[in-house]
């Protein structure tokens, strides 16, 4: 008798099952960090940007929204920027965010994310 070497018919069937499977979650999710990466990197220059030291809560919230759009970033808006005063009067800036979609079929994700800055009031 031989004895079998290799996979069956089932097992690679199987096997390319899940391999599809986590394909189309990473197509899916991947592109949500990328986007959020983009909003960590414009938190970060935010504290030393000197277009926003010393500018009204408005004008802050409109520097980050237009610099989002620049880096294609759609799914954070102004409802998601929170602006709060510091006892330095420094401004400590908020953005939280949940992005959701679709993966396969009825199964959604939902990615939460909160970054933090703080902008020197001069």
């Amino acid at each position: 008798m031989k004895k079998q070497k290799g996979l069956t018919l089932i097992s690679w069937l199987a096997i390319i099952a899940v391999v599809l499977f986590n394909a189309i979650i990473a197509m899916n999710v991947v592109p949500v960090f990328l986007n959020d990466h983009s909003v960590k990197t414009l938190m970060q220059s935010l504290e030393t940007d000197s277009a926003v030291r010393g500018a009204t809560p408005k004008k802050i919230k409109e520097t980050i929204t237009k610099k989002l759009r620049v880096n294609n970033v759609y799914n954070v808006t102004k409802e998601h920027i929170t602006i709060k005063k510091t006892k330095n009067n420094d401004y400590l800036v908020i953005i939280e965010y949940e992005p959701r979609g679709k993966l396969v079929g009825s199964l959604d994700y939902i990615v939460t994310f909160k970054h933090e800055a703080r902008i020197p009031a001069r």
